[in-house]
Protein backbone atom coordinates (compact mmCIF):
# COMPACT_ATOMS: atom_id res chain seq x y z
CA UNK A 1 0.00 0.00 0.00
CA UNK A 2 1.24 3.43 -0.66
CA UNK A 3 1.85 5.52 2.70
CA UNK A 4 0.27 9.11 2.41
CA UNK A 5 1.88 12.10 2.20
CA UNK A 6 2.92 13.26 5.71
CA UNK A 7 2.67 17.76 5.17
CA UNK A 8 4.04 20.03 7.41
CA UNK A 9 1.79 23.22 8.36
CA UNK A 10 2.95 26.30 7.70
CA UNK A 11 2.24 29.82 9.77
CA UNK A 12 -1.15 31.10 8.46
CA UNK A 13 0.37 34.44 6.25
CA UNK A 14 2.23 31.77 4.22
CA UNK A 15 -0.60 29.63 3.83
CA UNK A 16 -2.55 32.54 2.25
CA UNK A 17 0.00 34.00 0.26
CA UNK A 18 0.23 30.74 -1.24
CA UNK A 19 -3.31 30.73 -2.24
CA UNK A 20 -3.01 34.39 -3.36
CA UNK A 21 -0.31 33.29 -5.92
CA UNK A 22 -1.85 29.81 -6.95
CA UNK A 23 -4.40 31.73 -9.57
CA UNK A 24 -2.03 33.79 -10.79
CA UNK A 25 0.37 31.10 -11.67
CA UNK A 26 -2.32 29.11 -13.09
CA UNK A 27 -3.09 31.76 -15.38
CA UNK A 28 -0.01 32.57 -16.36
CA UNK A 29 0.82 28.37 -17.47
CA UNK A 30 -2.33 28.38 -19.23
CA UNK A 31 -1.94 31.16 -21.30
CA UNK A 32 1.64 30.32 -22.34
CA UNK A 33 2.23 29.05 -26.10
CA UNK A 34 2.51 24.84 -25.61
CA UNK A 35 6.01 24.11 -27.18
CA UNK A 36 6.14 20.55 -29.24
CA UNK A 37 8.20 19.48 -26.39
CA UNK A 38 6.05 20.02 -23.67
CA UNK A 39 3.29 18.06 -26.12
CA UNK A 40 1.69 15.42 -24.15
CA UNK A 41 2.95 12.00 -26.17
CA UNK A 42 0.22 9.59 -27.85
CA UNK A 43 -1.64 7.24 -25.29
CA UNK A 44 0.06 3.74 -25.08
CA UNK A 45 -1.21 0.61 -24.64
CA UNK A 46 -1.99 -0.89 -21.67
CA UNK A 47 -0.88 -4.69 -22.30
CA UNK A 48 -1.47 -7.68 -20.02
CA UNK A 49 0.80 -11.24 -20.69
CA UNK A 50 -1.02 -14.62 -19.67
CA UNK A 51 1.06 -17.18 -19.17
CA UNK A 52 -0.06 -20.76 -19.03
CA UNK A 53 1.92 -23.56 -17.09
CA UNK A 54 2.74 -27.25 -19.47
CA UNK A 55 -0.01 -26.10 -21.63
CA UNK A 56 0.06 -28.14 -25.28
CA UNK A 57 -0.66 -26.69 -28.23
CA UNK A 58 -3.57 -28.24 -29.13
CA UNK A 59 -5.57 -27.88 -25.45
CA UNK A 60 -7.81 -24.94 -26.94
CA UNK A 61 -10.73 -25.20 -28.48
CA UNK A 62 -10.05 -23.04 -31.16
CA UNK A 63 -7.21 -25.33 -32.42
CA UNK A 64 -9.40 -27.78 -33.32
CA UNK A 65 -9.72 -29.90 -29.62
CA UNK A 66 -13.30 -30.89 -29.82
CA UNK A 67 -13.40 -31.96 -26.13
CA UNK A 68 -12.46 -29.07 -23.96
CA UNK A 69 -14.00 -25.84 -23.35
CA UNK A 70 -12.14 -22.63 -23.76
CA UNK A 71 -14.60 -20.26 -25.18
CA UNK A 72 -12.90 -16.88 -23.71
CA UNK A 73 -9.67 -17.83 -25.41
CA UNK A 74 -11.12 -19.24 -28.50
CA UNK A 75 -12.98 -15.88 -28.88
CA UNK A 76 -9.45 -13.70 -28.12
CA UNK A 77 -7.91 -16.00 -30.87
CA UNK A 78 -10.49 -15.29 -33.46
CA UNK A 79 -10.82 -11.32 -32.27
CA UNK A 80 -7.05 -11.50 -33.01
CA UNK A 81 -3.89 -13.43 -34.53
CA UNK A 82 -3.73 -17.12 -33.91
CA UNK A 83 -0.60 -18.67 -33.79
CA UNK A 84 -1.19 -21.88 -35.36
CA UNK A 85 2.82 -22.90 -35.10
CA UNK A 86 4.10 -21.27 -31.55
CA UNK A 87 7.17 -22.99 -29.98
CA UNK A 88 9.27 -22.84 -26.79
CA UNK A 89 13.20 -23.12 -27.46
CA UNK A 90 13.40 -25.06 -24.12
CA UNK A 91 10.82 -26.91 -22.90
CA UNK A 92 11.14 -26.31 -19.00
CA UNK A 93 9.43 -23.70 -17.18
CA UNK A 94 12.50 -21.75 -15.34
CA UNK A 95 14.52 -21.60 -18.68
CA UNK A 96 11.39 -21.10 -21.21
CA UNK A 97 10.02 -18.52 -18.54
CA UNK A 98 13.82 -16.46 -18.98
CA UNK A 99 13.72 -16.79 -22.40
CA UNK A 100 10.34 -14.94 -22.26
CA UNK A 101 11.38 -12.33 -20.39
CA UNK A 102 15.01 -11.51 -22.07
CA UNK A 103 13.89 -12.41 -25.67
CA UNK A 104 17.06 -14.92 -25.49
CA UNK A 105 17.89 -18.61 -26.02
CA UNK A 106 19.29 -20.29 -22.97
CA UNK A 107 22.65 -20.54 -24.82
CA UNK A 108 22.89 -16.85 -24.46
CA UNK A 109 20.67 -16.04 -20.61
CA UNK A 110 22.61 -19.03 -19.41
CA UNK A 111 19.41 -19.50 -16.48
CA UNK A 112 19.15 -23.34 -17.51
CA UNK A 113 18.39 -24.64 -13.93
CA UNK A 114 16.23 -23.71 -11.13
CA UNK A 115 19.14 -22.21 -8.89
CA UNK A 116 19.83 -19.53 -11.18
CA UNK A 117 18.70 -15.80 -11.62
CA UNK A 118 18.93 -12.97 -13.96
CA UNK A 119 22.08 -10.71 -13.26
CA UNK A 120 21.30 -6.54 -12.37
CA UNK A 121 22.57 -6.30 -15.51
CA UNK A 122 20.88 -8.77 -17.49
CA UNK A 123 17.37 -8.10 -15.54
CA UNK A 124 17.23 -4.71 -16.71
CA UNK A 125 17.21 -6.22 -19.99
CA UNK A 126 13.99 -8.01 -19.90
CA UNK A 127 10.97 -6.57 -21.01
CA UNK A 128 9.63 -5.25 -18.13
CA UNK A 129 12.24 -3.23 -16.39
CA UNK A 130 12.60 -1.57 -19.72
CA UNK A 131 8.87 -0.81 -20.09
CA UNK A 132 9.27 0.46 -16.46
CA UNK A 133 12.06 2.34 -17.79
CA UNK A 134 9.88 3.59 -20.53
CA UNK A 135 7.36 5.23 -17.85
CA UNK A 136 5.17 2.56 -17.28
CA UNK A 137 3.22 0.71 -14.50
CA UNK A 138 4.58 -2.87 -14.01
CA UNK A 139 3.06 -5.87 -12.19
CA UNK A 140 3.72 -9.47 -11.96
CA UNK A 141 1.24 -12.14 -10.17
CA UNK A 142 1.41 -15.79 -10.05
CA UNK A 143 4.04 -18.65 -10.22
CA UNK A 144 7.78 -17.09 -10.82
CA UNK A 145 9.33 -19.85 -12.05
CA UNK A 146 12.83 -18.36 -11.93
CA UNK A 147 15.22 -18.57 -9.10
CA UNK A 148 12.86 -17.39 -5.64
CA UNK A 149 15.92 -16.29 -3.68
CA UNK A 150 16.27 -12.72 -5.56
CA UNK A 151 12.67 -12.04 -6.65
CA UNK A 152 12.99 -8.88 -8.25
CA UNK A 153 9.97 -7.80 -6.50
CA UNK A 154 11.15 -3.96 -5.78
CA UNK A 155 11.28 -3.26 -9.18
CA UNK A 156 7.59 -3.86 -9.71
CA UNK A 157 4.33 -1.20 -8.77
CA UNK A 158 2.48 -4.17 -7.73
CA UNK A 159 3.62 -7.69 -7.25
CA UNK A 160 2.06 -10.77 -5.92
CA UNK A 161 4.20 -13.78 -6.45
CA UNK A 162 5.02 -16.70 -3.80
CA UNK A 163 8.81 -17.23 -2.75
CA UNK A 164 8.86 -20.80 -3.47
CA UNK A 165 9.27 -22.73 -6.72
CA UNK A 166 5.90 -24.38 -7.72
CA UNK A 167 3.13 -23.03 -5.44
CA UNK A 168 0.53 -25.03 -3.84
CA UNK A 169 -2.99 -25.00 -5.80
CA UNK A 170 -4.75 -24.87 -2.46
CA UNK A 171 -4.49 -21.41 -0.83
CA UNK A 172 -5.06 -19.99 2.76
CA UNK A 173 -5.94 -16.46 2.30
CA UNK A 174 -6.39 -13.51 5.30
CA UNK A 175 -9.67 -15.08 6.37
CA UNK A 176 -8.51 -18.70 6.78
CA UNK A 177 -10.31 -19.74 3.66
CA UNK A 178 -9.14 -22.30 1.14
CA UNK A 179 -8.30 -20.56 -2.40
CA UNK A 180 -7.93 -22.31 -5.32
CA UNK A 181 -4.48 -20.99 -7.18
CA UNK A 182 -6.19 -19.81 -10.37
CA UNK A 183 -9.00 -17.73 -8.04
CA UNK A 184 -6.19 -16.08 -6.20
CA UNK A 185 -5.40 -15.17 -9.21
CA UNK A 186 -8.41 -13.84 -10.62
CA UNK A 187 -8.53 -11.85 -7.39
CA UNK A 188 -4.87 -10.31 -7.64
CA UNK A 189 -5.68 -9.24 -11.38
CA UNK A 190 -9.17 -7.58 -9.93
CA UNK A 191 -7.06 -5.89 -7.37
CA UNK A 192 -3.95 -4.63 -10.14
CA UNK A 193 -6.25 -3.67 -12.84
CA UNK A 194 -8.50 -1.75 -10.03
CA UNK A 195 -5.65 0.00 -8.74
CA UNK A 196 -3.89 1.37 -12.07
CA UNK A 197 -6.44 0.92 -14.74
CA UNK A 198 -6.16 5.09 -14.90
CA UNK A 199 -2.53 5.14 -14.15
CA UNK A 200 -1.88 4.15 -17.54
CA UNK A 201 0.30 3.08 -19.37
CA UNK A 202 0.88 -0.58 -17.35
CA UNK A 203 1.67 -3.95 -18.44
CA UNK A 204 0.72 -6.44 -16.26
CA UNK A 205 2.26 -10.13 -16.45
CA UNK A 206 0.32 -12.99 -15.01
CA UNK A 207 1.78 -16.70 -14.80
CA UNK A 208 -0.71 -19.59 -13.92
CA UNK A 209 0.20 -22.66 -11.84
CA UNK A 210 -2.61 -24.89 -14.24
CA UNK A 211 -2.35 -26.64 -15.65
CA UNK A 212 0.82 -28.25 -14.10
CA UNK A 213 0.66 -30.87 -12.35
CA UNK A 214 0.77 -30.58 -8.47
CA UNK A 215 4.05 -32.42 -7.70
CA UNK A 216 4.11 -35.47 -5.43
CA UNK A 217 3.78 -39.01 -5.14
CA UNK A 218 1.47 -39.58 -6.81
CA UNK A 219 1.47 -36.39 -8.69
CA UNK A 220 -2.59 -34.93 -8.74
CA UNK A 221 -4.14 -32.00 -10.11
CA UNK A 222 -6.34 -30.34 -8.05
CA UNK A 223 -8.77 -28.92 -9.72
CA UNK A 224 -11.73 -26.19 -8.75
CA UNK A 225 -14.85 -27.52 -7.32
CA UNK A 226 -17.12 -26.56 -9.52
CA UNK A 227 -14.87 -27.83 -12.02
CA UNK A 228 -14.96 -31.15 -10.87
CA UNK A 229 -17.69 -32.92 -13.00
CA UNK A 230 -17.23 -31.36 -15.92
CA UNK A 231 -15.94 -33.79 -19.29
CA UNK A 232 -17.50 -36.57 -16.97
CA UNK A 233 -18.85 -38.39 -19.80
CA UNK A 234 -16.27 -36.60 -22.35
CA UNK A 235 -14.86 -39.42 -24.52
CA UNK A 236 -11.04 -38.79 -24.72
CA UNK A 237 -9.53 -40.62 -27.48
CA UNK A 238 -6.54 -42.63 -26.90
CA UNK A 239 -3.08 -40.70 -28.57
CA UNK A 240 -1.66 -42.66 -31.41
CA UNK A 241 1.70 -42.78 -30.00
CA UNK A 242 0.51 -44.51 -26.78
CA UNK A 243 0.73 -48.08 -28.31
CA UNK A 244 3.45 -49.43 -25.96
CA UNK A 245 5.47 -50.45 -29.39
CA UNK A 246 7.10 -46.51 -29.21
CA UNK A 247 8.06 -46.23 -26.12
CA UNK A 248 9.91 -50.09 -27.14
CA UNK A 249 11.81 -48.29 -29.77
CA UNK A 250 13.32 -45.92 -27.82
CA UNK A 251 17.49 -46.57 -27.08
CA UNK A 252 18.43 -48.01 -24.19
CA UNK A 253 19.54 -44.79 -22.57
CA UNK A 254 16.13 -43.23 -23.03
CA UNK A 255 14.08 -46.51 -22.27
CA UNK A 256 14.49 -46.72 -18.19
CA UNK A 257 12.36 -46.18 -15.69
CA UNK A 258 15.08 -43.34 -14.30
CA UNK A 259 13.86 -41.52 -16.81
CA UNK A 260 11.48 -38.97 -15.46
CA UNK A 261 9.25 -38.66 -18.18
CA UNK A 262 8.75 -42.28 -17.90
CA UNK A 263 8.41 -42.39 -13.66
CA UNK A 264 5.57 -39.44 -14.07
CA UNK A 265 3.60 -41.78 -16.76
CA UNK A 266 3.40 -44.45 -14.73
CA UNK A 267 0.67 -43.11 -11.75
CA UNK A 268 -0.93 -40.67 -13.96
CA UNK A 269 -1.28 -42.35 -17.45
CA UNK A 270 0.04 -45.64 -17.66
CA UNK A 271 -3.53 -47.29 -18.32
CA UNK A 272 -6.43 -46.40 -20.40
CA UNK A 273 -8.42 -45.03 -17.39
CA UNK A 274 -5.30 -43.32 -15.53
CA UNK A 275 -5.08 -41.32 -19.24
CA UNK A 276 -8.45 -40.36 -19.46
CA UNK A 277 -9.28 -39.09 -15.67
CA UNK A 278 -5.73 -37.34 -15.99
CA UNK A 279 -6.47 -36.01 -19.31
CA UNK A 280 -9.90 -34.50 -18.28
CA UNK A 281 -8.27 -32.46 -15.11
CA UNK A 282 -5.49 -31.51 -17.30
CA UNK A 283 -8.79 -29.53 -19.41
CA UNK A 284 -10.58 -29.10 -16.15
CA UNK A 285 -7.65 -26.76 -15.19
CA UNK A 286 -7.74 -24.85 -18.62
CA UNK A 287 -11.21 -24.33 -18.15
CA UNK A 288 -10.54 -22.58 -15.06
CA UNK A 289 -8.33 -20.26 -16.64
CA UNK A 290 -9.83 -19.40 -19.30
CA UNK A 291 -12.83 -18.23 -16.98
CA UNK A 292 -10.55 -15.94 -15.68
CA UNK A 293 -9.36 -14.59 -19.00
CA UNK A 294 -13.36 -14.12 -19.21
CA UNK A 295 -13.54 -12.41 -16.27
CA UNK A 296 -10.07 -10.20 -17.95
CA UNK A 297 -11.83 -9.09 -20.63
CA UNK A 298 -15.47 -7.81 -18.75
CA UNK A 299 -13.71 -5.47 -16.34
CA UNK A 300 -11.60 -4.10 -18.79
CA UNK A 301 -14.86 -3.40 -20.51
CA UNK A 302 -16.08 -2.14 -16.97
CA UNK A 303 -13.36 0.00 -16.56
CA UNK A 304 -13.44 1.36 -20.09
CA UNK A 305 -9.85 1.15 -21.13
CA UNK A 306 -10.75 -2.42 -22.74
CA UNK A 307 -10.34 0.14 -25.90
CA UNK A 308 -6.48 0.14 -25.49
CA UNK A 309 -5.28 -3.27 -23.84
CA UNK A 310 -3.44 -5.78 -25.49
CA UNK A 311 -3.87 -9.61 -24.69
CA UNK A 312 -0.70 -11.43 -25.30
CA UNK A 313 -1.46 -15.47 -24.58
CA UNK A 314 0.57 -18.51 -24.08
CA UNK A 315 1.56 -21.63 -22.66
CA UNK A 316 5.31 -21.84 -21.12
CA UNK A 317 5.47 -25.47 -22.71
CA UNK A 318 4.01 -27.86 -23.43
CA UNK A 319 2.84 -31.47 -22.33
CA UNK A 320 3.14 -35.37 -23.27
CA UNK A 321 -0.26 -36.75 -22.22
CA UNK A 322 1.07 -40.47 -22.81
CA UNK A 323 2.42 -39.87 -26.02
CA UNK A 324 5.34 -41.86 -26.83
CA UNK A 325 4.78 -43.47 -23.64
CA UNK A 326 5.85 -40.40 -22.04
CA UNK A 327 4.26 -37.59 -19.52
CA UNK A 328 5.80 -34.00 -18.98
CA UNK A 329 7.76 -31.98 -21.59
CA UNK A 330 12.07 -32.00 -21.75
CA UNK A 331 12.15 -33.81 -25.31
CA UNK A 332 11.71 -32.37 -28.78
CA UNK A 333 8.22 -33.81 -29.57
CA UNK A 334 5.56 -31.47 -30.73
CA UNK A 335 3.23 -32.05 -27.53
CA UNK A 336 6.19 -31.09 -25.64
CA UNK A 337 7.41 -27.95 -27.46
CA UNK A 338 4.59 -26.73 -29.29
CA UNK A 339 2.25 -24.45 -27.64
CA UNK A 340 -0.89 -22.19 -27.86
CA UNK A 341 -0.49 -18.17 -28.74
CA UNK A 342 -2.64 -15.61 -28.93
CA UNK A 343 -2.37 -11.77 -29.46
CA UNK A 344 -5.76 -9.57 -29.25
CA UNK A 345 -6.66 -6.31 -28.43
CA UNK A 346 -8.68 -3.33 -30.24
CA UNK A 347 -5.71 -1.44 -30.81
CA UNK A 348 -4.45 -3.81 -33.01
CA UNK A 349 -8.07 -4.79 -34.69
CA UNK A 350 -7.17 -3.36 -37.97
CA UNK A 351 -3.93 -5.09 -38.27
CA UNK A 352 -4.47 -8.85 -36.94
CA UNK A 353 -8.34 -9.35 -36.37
CA UNK A 354 -9.04 -13.17 -37.21
CA UNK A 355 -5.82 -14.13 -38.47
CA UNK A 356 -4.52 -17.84 -38.06
CA UNK A 357 -1.02 -17.59 -38.89
CA UNK A 358 1.19 -21.11 -39.90
CA UNK A 359 4.39 -18.74 -39.87
CA UNK A 360 7.07 -20.40 -36.89
CA UNK A 361 6.31 -18.01 -33.29
CA UNK A 362 8.91 -18.52 -30.55
CA UNK A 363 8.89 -17.98 -26.65
CA UNK A 364 11.75 -15.07 -27.36
CA UNK A 365 9.22 -13.15 -29.74
CA UNK A 366 7.52 -12.47 -26.63
CA UNK A 367 9.83 -9.59 -25.17
CA UNK A 368 10.52 -7.82 -28.42
CA UNK A 369 6.63 -8.12 -29.47
CA UNK A 370 5.75 -5.92 -26.02
CA UNK A 371 8.16 -3.70 -26.64
CA UNK A 372 7.78 -2.86 -30.13
CA UNK A 373 3.84 -2.41 -29.14
CA UNK A 374 5.02 0.15 -26.30
CA UNK A 375 6.80 1.99 -28.43
CA UNK A 376 10.28 0.90 -26.63
CA UNK A 377 13.11 0.30 -28.69
CA UNK A 378 14.54 -3.37 -29.02
CA UNK A 379 17.88 -4.20 -27.39
CA UNK A 380 20.32 -5.78 -29.26
CA UNK A 381 20.61 -8.75 -27.33
CA UNK A 382 17.20 -10.01 -27.85
CA UNK A 383 17.22 -12.61 -30.08
CA UNK A 384 13.54 -12.81 -30.82
CA UNK A 385 11.63 -10.92 -33.41
CA UNK A 386 8.45 -8.53 -33.50
CA UNK A 387 5.76 -10.84 -33.97
CA UNK A 388 3.40 -7.98 -35.19
CA UNK A 389 5.85 -7.05 -38.33
CA UNK A 390 6.32 -10.85 -39.13
CA UNK A 391 2.63 -10.93 -40.15
CA UNK A 392 3.04 -8.32 -42.38
CA UNK A 393 2.44 -9.73 -45.96
CA UNK A 394 5.99 -9.09 -47.44
CA UNK A 395 7.26 -10.65 -44.30
CA UNK A 396 8.12 -14.40 -44.56
CA UNK A 397 8.82 -15.20 -41.25
CA UNK A 398 11.52 -17.79 -39.37
CA UNK A 399 12.39 -21.13 -41.63
CA UNK A 400 13.29 -22.87 -38.36
CA UNK A 401 14.61 -22.52 -35.18
CA UNK A 402 17.33 -23.75 -32.29
CA UNK A 403 15.81 -26.16 -29.67
CA UNK A 404 18.19 -27.04 -27.03
CA UNK A 405 17.30 -28.88 -23.61
CA UNK A 406 20.67 -29.44 -21.26
CA UNK A 407 19.05 -29.39 -17.70
CA UNK A 408 19.87 -32.28 -15.72
CA UNK A 409 21.31 -35.23 -17.93
CA UNK A 410 21.28 -39.16 -18.16
CA UNK A 411 19.33 -41.55 -17.03
CA UNK A 412 16.85 -38.91 -15.58
CA UNK A 413 16.75 -36.50 -18.37
CA UNK A 414 18.75 -36.89 -21.59
CA UNK A 415 20.55 -34.00 -23.31
CA UNK A 416 18.73 -33.10 -26.59
CA UNK A 417 19.37 -30.35 -29.16
CA UNK A 418 17.99 -29.94 -32.60
CA UNK A 419 16.46 -28.19 -35.51
CA UNK A 420 13.27 -27.59 -35.70
CA UNK A 421 11.34 -26.30 -39.65
CA UNK A 422 8.73 -26.36 -41.32
CA UNK A 423 8.11 -29.70 -42.46
CA UNK A 424 10.84 -32.02 -40.72
CA UNK A 425 12.59 -32.48 -37.06
CA UNK A 426 16.27 -32.92 -36.41
CA UNK A 427 16.80 -34.09 -33.05
CA UNK A 428 20.08 -35.02 -31.37
CA UNK A 429 20.83 -36.27 -27.70
CA UNK A 430 23.93 -35.07 -27.23
CA UNK A 431 25.26 -37.07 -24.79
CA UNK A 432 24.71 -40.01 -26.40
CA UNK A 433 25.04 -39.06 -30.19
CA UNK A 434 21.59 -40.45 -31.30
CA UNK A 435 19.91 -39.27 -33.82
CA UNK A 436 16.26 -38.66 -34.29
CA UNK A 437 14.66 -37.05 -38.01
CA UNK A 438 11.15 -36.92 -38.34
CA UNK A 439 9.28 -35.77 -41.86
CA UNK A 440 6.53 -33.82 -39.40
CA UNK A 441 4.77 -32.71 -42.80
CA UNK A 442 3.54 -36.26 -43.61
CA UNK A 443 4.32 -37.95 -39.84
CA UNK A 444 2.57 -35.49 -37.42
CA UNK A 445 2.27 -37.46 -34.55
CA UNK A 446 6.37 -38.35 -35.12
CA UNK A 447 5.72 -42.14 -35.59
CA UNK A 448 9.16 -43.23 -37.75
CA UNK A 449 12.20 -42.17 -36.92
CA UNK A 450 14.21 -41.42 -40.46
CA UNK A 451 17.67 -41.10 -38.78
CA UNK A 452 19.07 -44.37 -40.40
CA UNK A 453 16.94 -44.54 -43.95
CA UNK A 454 19.13 -44.46 -46.71
CA UNK A 455 16.41 -42.38 -48.80
CA UNK A 456 16.65 -39.73 -46.18
CA UNK A 457 20.32 -39.31 -46.09
CA UNK A 458 20.72 -36.10 -47.84
CA UNK A 459 18.00 -34.28 -45.78
CA UNK A 460 20.17 -35.55 -42.64
CA UNK A 461 23.20 -33.97 -43.59
CA UNK A 462 20.88 -31.02 -44.07
CA UNK A 463 19.78 -31.12 -41.15
CA UNK A 464 23.07 -31.88 -39.27
CA UNK A 465 24.74 -29.08 -41.05
CA UNK A 466 21.45 -26.19 -40.07
CA UNK A 467 21.40 -27.34 -36.60
CA UNK A 468 25.48 -26.75 -36.30
CA UNK A 469 24.63 -23.13 -37.87
CA UNK A 470 21.35 -22.42 -34.96
CA UNK A 471 23.45 -23.46 -32.37
CA UNK A 472 26.60 -21.15 -32.76
CA UNK A 473 23.97 -18.38 -33.95
CA UNK A 474 22.69 -18.97 -30.53
CA UNK A 475 25.14 -18.04 -28.47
Amino acid sequence: MMQKPVFSFFKSYWAIGILLILPILSAWVSSRPVKEKDKPKADKPNIIFLLTDDHRWDALGVMGNKVIQTPNLDALANSGVLFRKAYVTTSICCVSRASIMSGQYESRHKINDFSTDFSADALSKTYPILLKNAGYRIGFIGKLGIDVKNQPDSLFDYWSSPKEGQPQYELVNKSGKIVHHTDSVNTDIRTFLNQFAHKEPFCLSVSFKAPHELDGNPPKYPVQERFKDLYKNANIPDPVTADPKYWESFPDFFRTEKNIGRERWVPLLSTPELRRETTKDYYRLITGVDEVVGNIQAQLRELNIDDNTIIIFMGDNGFSLGEHGLEGKWFGFEESIRVPMIISGKPLAKKVKGIKSDKIALNIDIAPTILSLAGVKIPESMQGQDLIKMLAKNKRGRNDFFYEHTFMGSPRLPKVEGVVSQDFKYMKYIEHGYEELYDTSRDRHETANLAKEAAFDKKLAEMRKRYLELREAAK
